[in-house]
């Protein structure tokens, strides 16, 4: 059809294309007035009311239009896509389908029909839809980056990958795919890459919360920058401050480094917003947990439990609040959810033979068996006497690096190293489980004062090497933990647990006081303590247990050495983080487990400033 120049509907397309939308409006209402039942005038002013955000007479003018003109595949489209705006997608769908009936090869089309089944759920009639838009049009990026998004949930990371990289290839500039690519490369933990994609993405469109908060999760999970991490949160919530996981998720950044009292405010706000929200409520627990608050975090985490009641890590995290307060039954029990941990349910070991529960031995032979840290096997192997008083024949597995010194334990017949080949053996029982086997209550754990025993020829070597030394009070030192870089939440948990070595120079000027490394190699302590350090001739645990049977006192960070002290019965000062392990319970400056041990605790989060002033005072009263 022809229009003269001058024809208000041409100049309101004219207007329209030139984004001049107010003329434009003004425009079409004139040729409207001459042709109200122009379909295409109408489908045109329904554009214009849509893009100047008057989405409900945008829907009714274009619904005019379609009726006026069913057979035209532009309008049905047209009216799709404000359908989707105003979140119509049965209806929308209906429309894409009509498109595509009246022009098959409209790839748009395709692709807003895959966006509408997609928000319907219909997830792979959606992937088939983006498959016939590329099909239609194979260079086209955002029916690519669907399609791959689509490939990643369902697991194949590889095909999605391709997908995702054909987009950034058509569009280098297309930040939603780069995000996309980034949230792969996150799920396989291929940290580095991942983060490269969303700084990629960022760069495209700085404000794109969605890639702020995925590279905060990279830095903090994969990079282990909690500071860089928390940053990325705090922008979305810049953006979005009624954000509940970007709370959440500065609240966990803010607890990992110590600072539970402002983690607990997030999680507190994020529950404002959100009050069944799963990980706020979670990690909530946690926070209070840390503060010293363990019965308000176990309500917590019930509440959780009413939402997930198979969730191994709530079950996990509630037995350490439950051990913390001493409510050791209902705690051992819900300990032993732990082998469905994502942390431990790799180390579970399958044996044809059953669990061991308390039951008499009668002469068979039951297998104890480590399952976690060097502390673990140190503090719970007490119980294997116990399990031979019983009847039974005890054979442990244990790390290599204790086997010398465990055989000194009473009533254990052999010990092999964890990976070795074992006798045959009628039950098994996992040392952590000991407690739940013999029903242990705070007022009923084996503390004997010493139940492993130093190597008498190897503790006489040590006496005459340090004979030499300088005469006073000779105290062995630990003040850091083993990194743990494996796990983020116990590597975090060791950085609040360790000391700083130059904490520890208001300690130089004890006169009288000969302090010892007791910290592995490749852990040296630069403050100028007049430290003395042997520890490379410890080439295990029973050389560690001579050495320490010489001293008059062991300082130790919460570590395997302050276990090995406590088992043999020497003097031990813990030095106590503030948000404490459930087996150092709460309140106390003693220990149920170790009757030699003495706790000097945190009095805040971080606050080691308080403890070594402490204990200062009382080497001091150790040197008179």
């Amino acid at each position: 059809m022809h229009l003269p120049p001058d024809d208000p509907f041409m100049l309101a397309l004219t207007a329209y294309q030139a984004r001049r939308f107010d003329e434009a409006e003004v425009l079409c209402q004139k040729a409207l007035e001459n042709k109200p039942d122009n379909a295409a005038c109408l489908h045109l002013m329904g554009t214009i009311k849509f893009c100047l955000g008057h989405r409900d007479q945008a829907e009714e003018l274009m619904r005019r239009s379609v009726t006026l003109k069913p057979g035209f595949a532009e309008i049905h489209y047209s009216f799709a896509q404000v359908l989707v705006m105003q979140g119509k997608h049965a209806e929308a769908l209906e429309h894409y389908q009509k498109t595509l009936a009246a022009k098959p090869q409209h790839a748009d089309a395709c692709f807003g029909m895959g966006n509408a089944l997609n928000n319907l759920g219909q997830r792979d009639q959606a992937a088939q839809a983006y498959e016939q838009a590329l099909k239609i049009r194979p260079d086209y990026p955002e029916a690519l980056n669907n399609l791959g998004v689509f490939r990643f949930e369902h697991g194949d990371y590889d095909e999605a990958i391709r997908l995702l990289e054909r987009a950034i290839a058509l569009l280098p500039s297309y930040a939603a795919a780069h995000n996309n690519l980034g949230n792969v490369y996150k799920e396989q933990t291929q940290w580095a890459k991942a983060i490269s994609c969303y700084r990629r993405a960022l760069s495209h469109k700085p404000d794109m919360f969605q890639a702020i908060n995925n590279l905060g999760l990279a830095l903090m999970y994969g990079a282990s920058d909690l500071t860089a991490a928390a940053s990325c949160f705090r922008q979305v919530l810049a953006q979005k401050p009624d954000s509940a996981p970007a709370l959440t998720h500065l609240g966990i950044t803010l607890c990992m480094q110590g600072d539970f009292a402002t983690g607990l405010e997030c999680y507190e706000k994020a529950l404002s917003i959100a009050p069944d929200y799963r990980d706020a409520l979670n990690n909530m627990g946690n926070a209070l947990r840390a503060l010293g608050r363990a019965e308000e975090a176990i309500a917590f985490y019930e509440r959780v439990m009413k939402m997930q009641p198979d969730d191994p890590e709530i079950h996990n995290n509630i037995a350490m609040a439950l051990l913390t307060v001493g409510r050791f039954t209902e705690g051992w029990s819900e300990y032993e959810w732990r082998w469905h941990t994502a942390q431990m349910k790799a180390a579970k070991r399958i044996f044809k033979q059953p669990l061991w529960r308390g039951e008499e031995g009668e002469g068979r032979t039951l297998l104890i068996h480590a399952e976690q840290g060097f502390g673990d096997t140190l503090q719970f192997c007490r119980y294997a006497p116990l399990a031979a008083q019983r009847g039974w024949n005890v054979i442990l597995q244990v790390q290599p690096e204790l086997i010398s010194l465990l055989g000194s334990l009473a009533g254990v017949d052999k010990i092999f190293p964890l990976g070795a080949i074992l006798p045959p053996f009628d039950m098994h029982c996992p040392m952590m489980t000991l407690p739940v086997a013999f029903e242990t209550q705070v007022s009923t754990i084996p503390a004997a004062v010493s139940y492993l025993h130093a190597d008498e020829s190897k503790t006489q070597a040590w006496r005459e090497r340090l004979s030499n030394d300088p005469k006073g009070k000779k105290v062995g030192l630990v003040w850091t933990g083993n990194p743990r870089l494996f796990s983020l939440d116990l590597a975090a948990a060791n950085g609040r647990r360790s000391l700083k070595p130059e904490s520890l120079a208001s300690w130089a000027g004890l006169k009288n006081v000969r302090f010892y490394s007791l910290q592995k190699t490749g852990f040296k302590l630069s403050s100028d303590i007049g430290l003395i350090d042997y520890m490379d001739a410890c080439q295990d645990f029973s050389d560690t247990a001579a050495l320490i049977a010489n001293l008059d006192l062991v300082i130790s960070v919460d570590t395997s050495v302050a276990h090995l002290a406590g088992a043999l019965g020497k003097q031990v000062w813990l030095l106590n983080r503030f948000d404490s392990c459930w087996r150092w319970l709460r309140d106390r400056d003693d220990s149920p487990w170790y009757p030699t041990l003495r706790q000097f605790r945190q009095p805040s989060s971080g606050d080691w400033g308080s403890v070594i002033k402490k204990v200062k005072k009382e080497l001091e009263l150790l040197e008179k």
